[in-house]
């Protein structure tokens, strides 16, 4: 049965929604009710990208790190770059769900599922990166706190010991925060799956659920805890991220507004990800009635007020560096706009700063081709951003006799282009698993619509 479109722009459901109609139709691509001839195109579009990100770490495992385009100047490269833009995005997720339900935004419910695990497969990519830079990665362990056969304790002024923790910690908690949301939905589907291997899985899953009234007075406290945790967990954690740079002696590294510069990059490129992601669930599920442009309008304004804080960040770090008065500081900003990666640097302005104002318009915040035009170009300048602080610090140090350029080669686009296909591969197995829609919050939400009084002019 279709259902009629919100007639106020201010719904973020059809009219007449109910829950019978809400749970059939987020649930109906778990119990064999439409077709999954594109999620098959999909996966079968991810393999070569999946068999590149293999191949790339097979030759990496075999050769070692020399393969890539690291020298003695520029000794982070691609792997760093990647690992802060992956953890960035990563950050995001639960950081965009937690907050908006203290902030008890109704839109949240159409979107929180799919961040939070976005969350879980981006900061599982992200974990890849500092390990495999070790150079020895079967020795990863070594960073755990815990004396060696050598009786020596890591160290802890190291900023990879600091990343292990702030990884692992963020990773078990993000799973915790994601499976404490998806119980009411797991009896849900439960209850309507017919006898076999589905309704066991999703009986498992659900723990013993019945949505008694005390079930729910325990899971509305638990996930509200949880949330008020996340946010200050989350805030540490790409906190921690900037301490890696900001933590040393390097001119345009050594910023006090690093730590809070990152926490808003990691929200900005996440929002940009996340309306890549809802673009495609939406057409790929036709959930069309739950995620609506009031969900994209939404984001988009935080897209854009994120653009004007990282516009402010940018010309900040400009600022400080003149006023400082730091002749290698005032040298790093030149070649920044002038240098080698001057082009990058620009494109980085463009899709950050200057893409993004487009937003200011309402028509324009109306259409999700803008907006996912808009996305894209976000996650693409914070990647430059995180490459840029890389190249340009290591490439222009102090010593004018050190500075050398970083030249990619191909073991260092495949783990760039290939995470990407990884990344997809796993959300694809994330939709055909589990809903990736709050079927609850979604209730929730349309039965607060259907006891609102009627607006002027509806039906």
């Amino acid at each position: 049965m279709s259902l009629a479109p919100a007639s106020a722009p201010s719904r973020l459901l059809p009219l007449g929604a109910t829950d019978r109609q809400i749970t059939d139709a987020i649930s109906a691509p778990l119990l064999g009710r439409k077709s999954w001839r594109r999620w098959w195109i999909a996966v079968a579009f991810t393999l070569p990208f999946l068999a590149l990100t293999l191949a790339g770490l097979l030759s990496l495992a075999v050769e070692g790190v020399g393969t890539w385009g690291i020298n003695t100047t520029n000794v982070w490269g691609f792997a760093i770059a990647n690992y802060v833009w992956w953890i960035g995005i990563g950050n995001a997720g639960t950081l965009i769900s937690s907050l908006l339900l203290l902030t008890r935004q109704d839109w949240r419910a159409s979107i929180n599922r799919f961040a939070e695990a976005m969350t879980l497969f981006s900061v599982s990519i992200a974990g890849i990166f500092p390990i495999i830079h070790l150079g020895r990665p079967q020795y990863f362990y070594w960073l755990a706190p815990y004396p060696n056969t050598m009786t020596l304790w890591p160290q802890w002024r190291s900023a990879l010991v600091w990343d292990f923790w702030a990884i692992l910690s963020y990773l078990l908690f993000s799973i915790l925060f994601w499976f404490v949301g998806l119980i009411p939905d797991a009896a849900a589907i439960r209850d309507q799956a017919g006898p076999g291997f589905k309704r066991r899985f999703f009986g498992i899953l659900a723990l013993g659920w019945r949505g008694s009234a005390h079930h729910w007075t325990i899971h509305k406290t638990l996930q509200t805890t949880l949330a008020a945790l996340a946010v200050p967990l989350v805030c540490s954690v790409h906190s921690i991220v900037g301490l890696d740079f900001a933590a040393s002696l390097m001119p345009g590294w050594q910023e006090t507004i690093f730590p809070p510069y990152f926490v808003v990059g990691a929200m900005y490129s996440g929002f940009a990800m996340v309306v890549i992601l809802a673009a495609l669930i939406r057409w790929g599920l036709d959930l069309q009635d739950y995620v609506t442009m009031r969900h994209f309008e939404a984001m988009a304004l935080i897209m854009l007020m994120a653009s004007l804080v990282m516009g402010a960040s940018y010309a900040t770090e400009w600022f400080t560096a003149w006023y400082g008065g730091e002749q290698a500081e005032r040298s790093l900003v030149a070649f920044e706009f002038t240098g080698y990666y001057r082009w990058l640097f620009w494109l980085l302005l463009l899709f950050n700063v200057a893409l993004p104002q487009i937003l200011w318009s309402p028509r324009a915040r109306r259409s999700l081709g803008l907006i996912a035009l808009v996305a894209i170009g976000v996650n693409i300048g914070m990647w430059f951003e995180r490459i840029l602080i890389l190249w340009n610090t290591l490439g222009h140090d102090f010593l004018p006799s050190m500075r050398e350029v970083f030249i990619p080669t191909l073991t260092d686009w495949s783990l760039l282009i290939g995470p990407l296909g990884a990344f997809a591969f796993l959300f694809l197995l994330f939709a055909r698993t589990f809903p990736v829609v709050s079927i609850y919050e979604v209730r929730e939400l349309a039965l607060e619509q259907r006891s609102e009084p009627p607006m002027k002019g509806s039906p």
